[in-house]
């Protein structure tokens, strides 16, 4: 596993905030600005202790479904101890809780205590230093993060710095209509032409075979990097006009234009439209996340839900990326706040506390012990269709980490679709949209 290399606090970075009488960042107070460059300090564990009741806020993205368990396990946390009340804000999707974040960074006022971030922002928090540096916190109070998942830990880390935790975790797969697919004597792909006979089939008895969504390129990244499509090469370059990215490309659209496939709009609407046709029988697969799994199985209408792993691409390799959110520590709160988030935010990546949430959610246990346990033989009975994730867990991999990630991924999406739905020519719309990406990267 990939070595804690800092061990020193970085105190003042940008959007770095310093402490102010009084002020938590759960209740919108101001402080002054911490100067450019400071020494760093190595604490001792006094240091990060709580010693006076405070009140913090927690924004999270967890949706109306989880908002029972939220309450469970905040509640459990605030009747553990008597000097930290946790209050639990849900902001809104990911992107939502990114611009809230900068927003109230940018003010300096109104910064939640403790904040969950999609694992591609992690990049971005840890370059600009919105997020603060946990390995002091982890060297101090001697916090065990070797039974992390190796990948779910890289995808929390920026430059070798822990900048965040694991927390609600995913992976890409493919859910089907498992009931069809033993009508039609189909069982999961594992290669893509198996893949494509599978979703022809499929589209052949439903009339719709796969749903490729367009509004997140993490579900059709993995196609490209199975591929050996780097996406963003060693010399900072991207390489999406590549013969095999052009190649993934093209691929694709022959599936959409066979009728095998549609990609999907970037609208708002276009997640909750793209489900409600599988859960009534009209699309007989989608590329998704593994975390919705209980939500796509108590939605579906009068048939069993399978789940797959991706199939893996002409070279051999079968990896996927992590999805879901990690838990960070805006760095511009005064030290007593941040001391009150690493308390909760243990709590919240707690063993106990980490079942609970794949129990009630579908997202996967982040720790490596759990697995074994008899909570963790339990969460495989109950839900078995997840032995193709436990069964590649070593192939889940961190997501790509560069502050421009962003910018390049909404560029992508929207040649993407451009090329897919518009029909612009793919080989002249690939080398526009490369051209445009390096563009964006050698500005960041």
């Amino acid at each position: 596993m990939k070595k804690l290399l800092a061990l020193a606090l970085a105190l003042c970075m940008m959007f770095s905030l310093c402490a102010c009488s009084g002020s938590t960042g759960s209740t919108g107070s101001t402080a002054t600005e911490a100067p450019a460059e400071e020494e760093a300090v190595v604490q001792d564990a006094s240091f990060y202790e709580v010693t006076e009741p405070i009140t913090i806020t927690w924004w999270h993205a967890l949706e109306d479904q989880y908002s029972d368990l939220v309450t469970e396990i905040v509640d459990g946390f605030n009747s553990s101890q008597d000097l930290i009340t946790v209050n639990a804000e849900y902001i809104g999707s990911y992107s939502d809780l990114n611009e809230a974040l900068v927003s109230a960074a940018a003010a300096k006022a109104g910064l939640p205590a403790l904040v969950v971030a999609n694992t591609d922002y992690v990049a971005q928090y840890g370059a600009s230093g919105l997020y603060e540096n946990l390995d002091p916190y982890i060297e101090a109070t001697g916090y065990d993060v070797e039974d992390f998942s190796t990948g779910l830990l890289l995808s929390a880390q920026y430059e070798g710095k822990q900048v965040a935790l694991p927390f609600l975790h995913s992976t890409q797969v493919i859910y089907y209509n498992k009931t069809v697919a033993d009508e039609l004597g189909l069982t999961a792909p594992t290669t893509m032409d198996e893949f494509e006979e599978f979703i022809k089939a499929g589209a052949e008895a439903l009339g719709n075979g796969v749903a490729i969504p367009g509004w997140d390129q993490w579900y059709f990244e993995t196609l490209y990097l199975n591929e050996g499509v780097e996406i963003i090469t060693e010399d900072n370059t991207c390489d999406l006009d590549s013969e095999a990215a052009i190649g993934v490309t093209s691929m694709l659209k022959d599936w959409i234009d066979n009728g095998y496939a549609y990609f999907t709009s970037a609208a708002s609407d276009a997640s909750s439209n793209m489900r409600q046709q599988f859960y009534d029988g009209n699309l007989f697969a989608i590329m998704h996340t593994s975390s919705l799994y209980n939500t796509h199985v108590d939605q579906a209408n009068g048939f069993e839900v399978g789940m797959a792993w991706y199939p893996e691409g002409s070279t051999g390799e079968k990896n996927s990326e992590v999805g879901g959110c990690v838990l960070g520590i805006p760095s511009g709160n005064d030290q007593a706040t941040k001391n009150a988030a690493w308390v909760f935010l243990q709590y919240l990546c707690g063993k106990e506390v980490n079942m609970k949430w794949a129990e009630g959610t579908g997202y996967l246990p982040t720790r490596n012990s759990v697995l074994t346990t008899e909570e963790g033989v339990a969460f495989l009975e109950a839900k078995p269709a997840f032995q193709c994730v436990f069964d590649n867990l070593n192939l889940i991999n961190p997501r790509i980490q560069n502050a421009a990630w962003s910018q390049l991924a909404t560029t992508w999406k929207n040649y993407m679709a451009s090329m897919l739905v518009e029909g612009e020519d793919i080989a002249t719309a690939s080398a526009d949209m490369t051209e445009e990406i390096n563009e964006i990267l050698a500005d960041a």
